[in-house]
């Protein structure tokens, strides 16, 4: 028997796993403008040539939020190449589509529409670059599904509650349940699993026999003590969890010992900062289930750009040269420079044999100059590499270790040293920044009336999509909000006053009156920017400027360029990320001059000014039955059976679910078994008698 026909037989489901492709990131530069497009070409015919059942993408399949023509018609044009056609689709789809694809009018299955020929199915989450937005709560993805191409799913509604319907699908004798739940904003989700408001449903019938698969795009390392979803808030009966948003490979199932179910994390298939997590090697997944075993294979991506990171302590080099040496900052310089050759030596060496992958790679190093040397110009050293890396502007990233300071009398006792650590400068976010500030800021300076939560959020609606009134509006809101709140208790003294501000503040943090307040607020921007006609595309954003990934955007926007109305024909494109890309857009309407657009060029410290006189707009715990997985560990062949015919493409009854919550405590132990090589040839993963694991 081939080894091909042991590996895919009529009761193995072929899976192509991949997250964060970040399509159209740094569209505009001229060296590394079509990278994103060529590696999503490439995961596309991989999954055509390996003949998958299905891709799955774990969120952040766009890197903006309101993707450019040129980004959407490349994506549109890829899939209808690579996932249309004759090729007949081996599964079914047995629970109830209306309520997993719950986001368009076309509730239903691509591959089951009879309008559309599709041969490979993609399902997909949204992750945060490009998650919903608006009044109707509409994303990119959703362009996508209305469209055929795309099957959007694990979008919730609802702020107050959280349940997670699986798909459910069959290949012959094998069942596979693929849960998926969308971004949402790591606090809100932390403190929902906390209480319990995130539920996970399950067959009522046959629930052993189910392979159990989970998608989330949210925090996995630590970013603060709720801005990260702990793997152990997941429920105990999953097998593989498919870990989007975290941007380094690490691709090879790793076991979590407490939850025993297995955590795989593909990683990004771009580099989107110069961070140590981007230089691992870019992998995408293979993933084979049959019953309940599964197996994992490692793809590695070929059209990656290169990227090389070292990091220089200057002091550890006093062989060389010291502060003291003459012309010490010429001779780092130059000791700089031999490390830029050394790494595009080993990036040559690499590349033969690989035509696929770009010739110019990324070099980064990162120098430690703390103990009295001095930086040298930057500019001038990227004028000797222009010709040679794709990255000329940042090659040198120069930094210096903060000093530990004594305790000052009547000072708050705050380690700066930990919470403003020199290597995380380029990978923190503005609302990381905001809520960092008011934990380190003195009791003298803390907001009295807002929350540091609504800032944080309204802030990051300002930097991250363009929202120009999004903290003016927030600030007005809670204004109102807590003058009706002191007229009603007739509060009349200012220290009376001073006392109920804080106790009505203090009641709100944390709650879902806090979140709707935010939610209010923003909405509000967001029509304020529509009366205006200001809904504006993105075309035309940062051509020059590295945008850095998940673990760090840009802090705060470039000024601004005028331009004018007419004359140049460029309508519809502006700054930032603005509201969902299928609300309406005034054709014909280009950028304002400087002169009559001061409100539309605030910056950050600006919106915090006087707002305008405008009046304002108006789980209980479940026993289940032990789950068992088998391992695979013996070199014995099993005999497959092939099936002559495909099963039909009709849809069988829905099947009915018993919920599972979150935090249920019943624990079982289970095996799988993966293959971690790179090879084209692999052995058969579902082979050897089964081992029933203990419970």
């Amino acid at each position: 028997m081939s080894s091909e026909n042991t590996l895919d037989d009529e009761d193995t489901f072929k899976i192509l796993i991949a997250t964060d492709v970040h399509l159209g990131y740094l569209e505009k530069d001229a060296i590394r403008g079509n990278d994103s497009y060529n590696t999503l070409d490439e995961i596309l015919k991989c999954a055509k040539t390996n003949q998958v059942d299905f891709i799955l993408l774990g969120g952040d399949l766009f890197h903006d939020n309101k993707p450019t023509r040129r980004c959407l018609h490349n994506c549109i044009t890829m899939l209808r190449k690579y996932c249309m056609g004759d090729t007949p689709i081996h599964f079914n789809i047995l629970s109830d589509q209306t309520v997993n694809f719950n986001t368009t009018q076309f509730p239903w299955v691509n591959y089951q529409d009879e309008n559309l020929n599709i041969s490979i199915p993609v399902f997909s989450i949204h992750g945060n670059h490009d998650d919903p937005t608006g009044a109707e709560g509409l994303c990119a993805l959703d362009l996508l599904s209305a469209s055929g191409l795309v099957n959007h799913f694990g979008h919730s509604q609802s702020v107050e509650r959280i349940e997670i319907s699986p798909i459910l699908m069959q290949k012959g004798n094998t069942k596979l349940a693929l849960y998926g739940l969308g971004s949402i904003p790591d606090e809100r989700l932390y403190r929902m699993f906390v209480n319990n408001q995130v539920t996970m449903l399950r067959p009522k019938e046959d629930q052993d026999e189910w392979f159990n698969l989970f998608t989330i795009h949210q925090n996995r390392s630590k970013h603060g003590p709720t801005n990260h979803i702990p793997e152990q808030f997941l429920d105990e009966f999953l097998d593989l969890v498919v870990w989007g948003h975290e941007h380094e490979c690490l691709i090879t199932p790793n076991r979590n010992e407490q939850q025993l179910f297995y955590v795989t994390q593909p990683g990004s298939s771009v580099a989107t900062s110069l961070s140590p997590g981007e230089a691992t090697k870019k992998h995408i997944g293979l993933l084979r289930v049959k019953g309940r075993k599964m197996n994992m294979q490692k793809i590695p991506l070929k059209t990656v750009r290169q990227f090389f990171i070292q990091d220089v302590v200057l002091a550890d080099y006093h062989d060389h040269f010291t502060p003291d040496t003459p012309q010490v900052t010429k001779k780092v310089e130059n000791f700089c420079y031999a490390k830029v050759t050394e790494m595009l030596e080993e990036a040559e060496r690499e590349r033969l044999g690989c035509p696929l992958t770009p010739e110019k790679p990324l070099i980064r190093i990162r120098v430690d100059y703390t103990g009295g040397f001095e930086a040298f110009n930057t500019s001038r050293f990227s004028q000797k590499l222009v010709d040679r890396v794709a990255n000329p502007k940042d090659i040198i990233h120069f930094l210096r270790r903060r000093e530990q300071k004594e305790d000052i009398k009547d000072e708050v006792n705050v380690d700066y040293g930990k919470l403003l650590k020199a290597t995380a400068v380029e990978g923190l976010r503005v609302e990381d920044l905001v809520k960092q500030y008011f934990e380190a800021a003195e009791q003298t300076v803390q907001l009295s009336l807002l929350t540091e939560q609504g800032m944080r959020k309204a802030i990051q609606e300002f930097v991250d999509k363009d929202e120009k009134d999004a903290i003016e509006e927030l600030i007005t809101y809670q204004l109102e909000k807590t003058q009706h709140h002191l007229q009603a208790r007739g509060v009349t003294t200012e220290q009376d006053i001073d006392t109920e501000i804080q106790r009505f503040r203090d009641s709100k943090k944390n709650t879902t009156e806090e979140e709707n307040e935010i939610k209010e607020a923003i909405n509000r921007a967001k029509a304020h920017r529509l009366e205006r006609g200001d809904d504006r595309d993105i075309s035309d954003e940062f051509a020059d400027v590295a945008m850095d990934s998940d673990e760090g955007s840009v802090l705060f926007p470039p000024p601004t360029r005028g331009r004018g109305r007419g004359g140049r024909g460029r309508g519809g494109r502006g700054r930032g990320r603005g509201a969902a890309a299928s609300e309406p857009k005034p054709s014909g309407r280009g950028r304002s001059q400087k002169s009559s657009a001061a409100t539309q060029s605030r910056n950050i410290l600006q919106a915090f000014q006087a707002p305008s006189q405008r009046s304002s707009r108006t789980g209980a715990t479940t026993s289940y039955a032990a789950d068992e997985i088998t391992i695979d560990d013996s070199d014995e062949d099993i005999p497959v059976m092939k099936s002559t015919r495909a099963p039909p493409r009709t849809v069988s009854s829905s099947s009915s679910f018993s919920k599972h919550s979150s935090q249920s405590q019943s624990q079982s132990s289970r095996g799988v078994a993966f293959d971690d090589s790179d090879d084209d040839d692999e052995d058969n993963p579902f082979k050897g008698p089964s081992h029933r694991a203990r419970r």
